[in-house]
This record gives C-alpha cells, sequence and structure tokens, in this order.
C-alpha cells in the first residue's frame, strides 16, 4: 500500500510539473529555441562543407593552427569567450580539437573550460546585483532571461548547456537570481554532453 501511494503522489508532481511548464510556456521556449539552433548549425556545417571544397582546405587550416598556435594558448581564448557571453561559437574550437594530437583529450579540456567559464559568468551574475547601476541596466537588456530563469530555474539551465545558447548568458541570469550554486554545479555538468555530441558530428565533417 506504501509502494502505491508513493507511485501516485510521484505520478501526481510529475503531472503537476508537466501543467506548470506547459502553462508557463516551458515546452514552446524550448521548441523554439530548437528551431533557432537547427538553423545556425546547418548553416554551420554547410559553411564548412562548401568552404572545404571551393574555397580552401579546412583540414590543413585546422593542422596549421595547430601547429602555429600553443593548446594553452587556444583554451585560454575560449575559456575567457565562454566566461564573457559566449563570443566565439564553440564548434569552431571543437573542429580544432579533432585535429589535435589528442582530440579526446583536448575535447574534455574544451568542455571543462566552457564548464568552468559559466561558473565565472554565475558570479558574474551573484556581482552584478552588489552594484546597483549595472544591475539595473542588466535587468533591462537580460530581462526575457532573467524572468524565464526566475520561472523554470533548473530546467532553463539545462537548456542553456545542451543547446546553441550562449551559456554564459544562462548562467549570468542564474546568478542574478541566486539560483542554488550546487544545483547549478550538477545542471551544467550537461555541458559536456553538448560537446562531446556536437564532436560526433563535426569531427566527421572535418
Amino acid at each position: 500500500m506504501k509502494k502505491e501511494a508513493k507511485s501516485k503522489k510521484k505520478k501526481s508532481r510529475i503531472r503537476l510539473l508537466h501543467q506548470y511548464y506547459s502553462y508557463t510556456g516551458f515546452y514552446k521556449f524550448v521548441w523554439r529555441s530548437v528551431k533557432k539552433a537547427i538553423i545556425p548549425i546547418v548553416l554551420f556545417l554547410a559553411a564548412i562543407f562548401a568552404l572545404d571544397r571551393y574555397v580552401l582546405d579546412i583540414d590543413q587550416m585546422l593542422i596549421t593552427v595547430t601547429e602555429t598556435y600553443s593548446p594553452l594558448g587556444i583554451l585560454g581564448v575560449f575559456f575567457l569567450s565562454e566566461s564573457i557571453l559566449g563570443l566565439i561559437p564553440p564548434e569552431l574550437f571543437i573542429a580544432w580539437s579533432g585535429k589535435s594530437s589528442s582530440p579526446i583529450l583536448y575535447l574534455s579540456l574544451l568542455a571543462l573550460a566552457s564548464y568552468f567559464g559559466g561558473i565565472i559568468s554565475y558570479y558574474i551574475g551573484r556581482a552584478i546585483t552588489k552594484i546597483p547601476a549595472v544591475h539595473e541596466d542588466i535587468e533591462v537588456k537580460m530581462a526575457d532571461h532573467i524572468k524565464n530563469t526566475r520561472k523554470w530555474g533548473g530546467f532553463l539551465i539545462i537548456v542553456g548547456a545542451l543547446l546553441p545558447i550562449p551559456f554564459a548568458m544562462t548562467s549570468i541570469a542564474a546568478g542574478i537570481i541566486k539560483f542554488p550554486f550546487p544545483s547549478f554545479l550538477m545542471f551544467g555538468l550537461l555541458r559536456f554532453v553538448r560537446f562531446y555530441l556536437y564532436a560526433l558530428v563535426i569531427f566527421e565533417m572535418v
């Protein structure tokens, strides 16, 4: 009887969560984000294919970059990008890791840099709340993102970690609303999943 009661309680909770996310538009938001994400990904892959076939040898270019610049320097640039609004598409760095001496190692280091970049962004968000003028300006510029993070919390962080949405923005918003840090760390681990999944496609392209 106790097991049945627990099972019913769990199902009821899941149903309530489903109703809440449906009512607040979470599923629509995710679907819109996925649709927006598909276009840049397809364009990026098409651009790589076209450049490699008609303009330059992408394979050789990535090898040249690997031979010219130190891995530490490239990882440093990526870490800075991931800490400040995700200025450079991670896909470029994933492609670079595919031509490095140890693809899996450098892919893992990129994922780790992105993860720690998110942590830096989280604390930037926390720091922003202590500077009233900056806080008000950011609240206006990131109003939708902050509102959504307040509504959906962990689920939005999961979406930000997996989809091609700048993870830094999601992390800053999480910091601004003071989302529980241990939960942020746990959900942010999905960033590794994103990198490995994207690498399956990008490594084949380059």
